[in-house]
C-alpha cells in the first residue's frame, strides 16, 4: 500500500490528482468519463459576483501544442451556483474547491463568506489571474493586492484559501510570497499564458476577443519554471498546472516542487484521463519503492 495524500497547510486531499477550473464543468458533465470518487477534488467553474455572458465568439482555437481560449468567465452568478450546482458538487465523494472571482476585495470577500456557509466546501480558490476579463490579472500582477485580497478572504471565512497566480509578470516570485504573507494555504501555478491567434488572409484576429489564454502542452516547460522557482523561494505549497497530460507530467511537476497538480486541457480531449493517472501514480509508486507521494515532492536535484 502506498500513501497518495498529500497536505497542503489546512487542505487534505486524498490524492494530488486535481482538475482544473474551467475544463470539467460543473463535473456533472464528465461523470459518465471519470470515476470522480477517484479523484483528489475537482474544481469546478468559475464563479463570479454576477452572471457574465462572456466574451464575444470565437472563444476558442487550436494552437500548436496548444489552446487558446477566451470564455470570459461566461457563468450564471453566485446565487444560481449556490443554489443550482453546489447541492450536486457537495453530494461528490471527493473534495470540492470552488473557485471565485471579482473585480474587487470587497467582491472577494463577500463571495468568500457566502460560500463559507455552505458545510463540505474544502477551500476556496481565488482567480486573481483571468487574462481574458477587464481588470481579472489585476490583483494577481500586483503582491500588495494579491496580499490584500487574500487576507480579506481569510477574514471572512474559515476555509483554505487557495491563490491562482498568473505567469504574465515579471517575476511571480514576489507575488507567490504576498499571496503567503496573506494567508494563503497554498498558491496554484499557473492560469494561461496572454497570446493571439490570427487569421492573416483575412487580416483579422480569430478570437473574438482578439488576445486569449494558452494552455495546453505548450505552456508545461514555462509552468514547470514557474513551480520550481516558487518552491525554492516561497515557503507555500504549490499545485501544479500547465500542459499534464501523461504521468510523466506528473511526476516533473511533483518532483520540480508541487505538492499537487490539476488537470486541464487534456480533459477536452482526453476526459477520461484525470481518473487514469491517478492509477498510473499509484503504480509508479509501488514501482519505485516509495511508501507515499511525499518522498517525491520537491526532490528535484540541481547542480
Amino acid at each position: 500500500m502506498v500513501d497518495l495524500s498529500v497536505s497542503l497547510n489546512r487542505l487534505t486531499l486524498r490524492n494530488p490528482i486535481l482538475v482544473a477550473s474551467g475544463t470539467f464543468g460543473y463535473a456533472r458533465e464528465m461523470e459518465a468519463y471519470v470515476d470522480l470518487a477517484r479523484l483528489g477534488g475537482v474544481i469546478p467553474k468559475t464563479v463570479t459576483p454576477l452572471p457574465r455572458i462572456g466574451n464575444p465568439p470565437p472563444r476558442t482555437v487550436e494552437t500548436a501544442s496548444g489552446m487558446l481560449n477566451s470564455i470570459g468567465l461566461d457563468n450564471d452568478g453566485l446565487e444560481t451556483f449556490l443554489e443550482k450546482h453546489l447541492p450536486y458538487l457537495l453530494g461528490l465523494d471527493t473534495a470540492v474547491i470552488v473557485n471565485i472571482a471579482g473585480r474587487s476585495v470587497d467582491d472577494f470577500s463577500n463571495m468568500a463568506a457566502q460560500v463559507g456557509r455552505h458545510a463540505g466546501v474544502a477551500a476556496l480558490e481565488l482567480n486573481i489571474s483571468c487574462p481574458n476579463v477587464s481588470g481579472g490579472v489585476d490583483f494577481g500582477t500586483n503582491p500588495d493586492l494579491a496580499r490584500d485580497v487574500v487576507q480579506a478572504v481569510r477574514s471572512a471565512c474559515d476555509l483554505p484559501v487557495i491563490a491562482k497566480l498568473t505567469p504574465n509578470v515579471t517575476s511571480i516570485i514576489p507575488v507567490a510570497a504576498a499571496a503567503a504573507e496573506g494567508g494563503a494555504d497554498a498558491v496554484s501555478l499557473v492560469n494561461t499564458f496572454q497570446g493571439m491567434a490570427i487569421d492573416w488572409r483575412r487580416r483579422r484576429p480569430i478570437l473574438g476577443n482578439v488576445l486569449g489564454g494558452l494552455s495546453g502542452p505548450a505552456i508545461k516547460p514555462l509552468a514547470l519554471r514557474c513551480v520550481f522557482q516558487v518552491a525554492r523561494n516561497v515557503d507555500i505549497p504549490i499545485i501544479g498546472i500547465g500542459g499534464i497530460q501523461s504521468l510523466d507530467d506528473v511526476m516533473e511537476f511533483l518532483v520540480a516542487g508541487a505538492s499537487a497538480v490539476q488537470i486541464g486541457t487534456a480533459n477536452f480531449y482526453n476526459p477520461g484521463i484525470s481518473g487514469r493517472l491517478v492509477d498510473e501514480l499509484e503504480q509508479v509508486l509501488v514501482t519505485e519503492g516509495l511508501t507515499g507521494v511525499h518522498e517525491i515532492i520537491g526532490s528535484l536535484q540541481t547542480p
